[in-house]
């Protein structure tokens, strides 16, 4: 039995009638980029998130590309994030010219918000907490830090499409939150999206303005050199669609998740529990264990599919060299990248391979004591 990470051939097949008809409907109605299909998304977005006002853009990346770039982050200024993210959250800190300050992360892989303010300087311009997993960070200390020291929070929301922390939706803590929209994510297009969230107009009005090169609704009058950075009908379209199934989609997903807790022996694996403050969506299904190299060979060789997210953390890529951190600056990040498992969760997983795959990761522990 072969069971793959994602299945998004399943994804299309179970969606193929619907698909090819919004794609046919798309592209006869000749406006490929914005238009209504746009609309409607930023609207859905923007009620579902809780939040006054959502900008369509071209990823995830963009989205935090351009919420850094507006709210005045420039060469020399510092960024305060973890460092056990994927890469994006770093890069578009250091393409602005900024310097990225990380603070090591706790047991659940959350930026540690009791570090957070030690790392505060002159510099510091933002704070870009990251919802890793589909699990929010502790939003509230956070948000006390930045009214504290009069600095904006950018949500590195990614992973976190309808995920909730004390009942409120990630996307709407921070002065902007930043989500992809790319295909492996439980909001998926069929290519790079993303969109940006936020209740403060002036930022909505800026970057809407920025995405398209800085022109004004009329295209003949540059306000900013702005960016390109739309997304396009299509993908538009197609997100539209998804959304009407997405909170089945995460449902599932989180049934999966209990599924996995009541197959899997929790003396041999460290998994954090889901606190009563928080609502996790499981865009990943990350377990923490001892030898985690042979044991993912031990899972391929019988067809189990499973990844690392992340096995290097960013502190000790070679592109971050010139940041001066070393081996044991962040022990808690360097210790999980060297136990963290991604296992299956997607929607598409059955019982019987939920349960084969807990059961062969017990198996792997009783005999190779």
């Amino acid at each position: 039995m072969k069971i793959p990470y994602v299945d998004l051939k399943k994804q299309y097949r179970s969606e193929k009638k619907n698909i090819l008809k919004i794609i046919d409907r798309t592209l006869l109605s000749g406006n490929w980029v914005g238009g209504k299909e746009v609309e409607s998304f930023e609207k859905k977005i923007s009620e579902i998130c809780n939040t006054k006002y959502c900008v369509s853009l071209n990823s995830g990346t963009d989205a935090l590309t351009l919420a850094l770039h507006l709210l005045g982050v420039r060469r020399g200024d510092e960024v305060i994030t973890p460092p056990n993210s994927f890469i994006a959250s770093t890069a578009v800190i250091v393409h602005l010219g900024a310097k990225p300050v990380f603070v090591d992360v706790k047991k659940d892989q959350s930026i540690d918000e009791d570090k957070i303010e030690e790392k505060i300087t002159k510099k510091t311009k933002a704070i870009m907490p990251v919802h890793l997993t589909g699990r929010m960070c502790a939003m509230d200390k956070i948000m006390k830090i930045s009214r504290k020291y009069k600095i904006p929070v950018i949500e590195d929301c990614a992973q976190s499409i309808l995920s909730m922390y004390k009942n409120k939706m990630s996307g709407s803590w921070g002065d902007v939150g930043c989500f992809s929209a790319h295909p492996l994510k439980n909001l998926n297009a069929m290519g790079d999206g993303g969109f940006l969230t936020t209740n403060n107009k002036f930022i909505y009005s800026k970057i809407k303005n920025l995405r398209t090169h800085g022109m004004d609704e009329s295209r003949d009058n540059v306000k900013n050199f702005g960016y390109v950075s739309r997304m396009d009908s299509l993908q538009a379209a197609i997100l539209n669609f998804r959304l009407l199934n997405l909170k089945k989609i995460i449902n599932k997903r989180r049934k999966n998740v209990e599924s996995y807790l009541k197959y899997l022996n929790l003396k041999k694996i460290y998994f954090p529990l889901e606190k009563l403050a928080e609502f996790n969506t499981y865009h990943t299904f990350v377990i923490q264990v001892d030898r985690r190299d042979e044991l993912k060979n031990f899972l391929k060789k019988r067809g189990i599919d499973t990844t690392i997210h992340y096995p290097v953390p960013i502190h000790l890529q070679t592109a971050s060299k010139y940041l001066g951190y070393k081996k044991g600056s962040f022990p808690e990040t360097e210790n999980q990248a060297k136990k963290i498992l991604t296992l299956p969760i997607n929607q598409y997983l059955n019982q019987k391979e939920i349960y084969r795959i807990a059961t062969l990761i017990n198996k792997f522990y009783e005999t190779n004591r």
